[in-house]
C-alpha cells in the first residue's frame, strides 16, 4: 500500500541537519558511500521513494562499499550488547540451543576465513535453523556469487531499518 502523506519519522529525517541525518544514515548502514547517495536525494515525499534511493545506492557499492557496510554488522547469534537493531533482527537466534549457537559459531568463523567478512543476511523473521542452514548452503558459493548474495541481503536488511525509522512516531 503505497501512501501519498509523508510518514512522520520520514518527515523527521527530512527536516534533521545533514550531520544528524548522515548519524542515523550510518546507524542504518554502515556504508558511507550508501549514506552519501541518500543524503544527496533528500527531501523524499515518500517511503518508498527512500527505499528505491537505498535500493539504488546498494545496488552501486563496490567490493570497497560493501565491506564497509558488512564491518558494521555482528556476526549471526552475537548481536552487540546494547544493540537493540540487531538483538531485534536476530531474535531467531535468542533461543538457539547451545548447541546450534555453537555450530553456528563455527560456521560464522569457517565463512568469515573463505570470504573475509561477516556472515551477512536478513535475519529478520528466519530462526536458528534457518541461519545455520543458509550459511551452510553459501559456503559452497564462489566469491564473486556470495558478493551479489550479500549485496541482496543487505538491501533487505536497509529496506527493514529505513522503514522503521519512516513509520517511527
Amino acid at each position: 500500500m503505497t501512501s501519498t502523506s509523508t510518514p512522520p519519522g520520514l518527515a523527521r529525517f527530512n527536516a534533521l541537519e545533514e550531520s544528524a541525518a548522515r548519524a542515523v544514515l550510518l546507524d542504518a548502514c554502515a556504508s558511507t558511500a550508501w549514506a552519501d547517495r541518500l543524503l544527496a536525494a533528500r527531501p523524499y515525499a515518500t517511503a518508498d521513494g527512500l527505499y528505491a534511493a537505498s535500493d539504488s545506492a546498494t545496488a552501486g557499492l563496490t567490493a570497497a562499499d560493501l565491506a564497509e557496510a558488512m564491518a558494521g554488522h555482528p556476526p549471526i547469534g552475537r548481536p552487540e550488547p546494547g544493540d537493540p537493531a540487531s538483538a531485534r533482527e536476530q531474535r531467531g537466534m535468542a533461543d538457539a540451543s547451545a548447541e546450534l549457537r555453537a555450530e553456528m559459531l563455527e560456521l560464522n568463523l569457517a565463512y568469515q576465513e573463505k570470504f573475509g567478512h561477516v556472515f551477512l543476511i536478513c535475519a529478520t523473521g528466519r530462526t536458528g535453523e534457518q541461519m545455520r542452514d543458509a550459511v551452510k548452503e553459501r559456503l559452497g558459493n564462489a566469491p564473486e556469487q556470495e558478493r551479489e548474495i550479500v549485496r541482496t541481503e543487505l538491501g533487505k536488511i536497509n529496506r527493514i531499518r529505513l522503514a522503521r525509522l519512516a513509520e517511527e512516531d
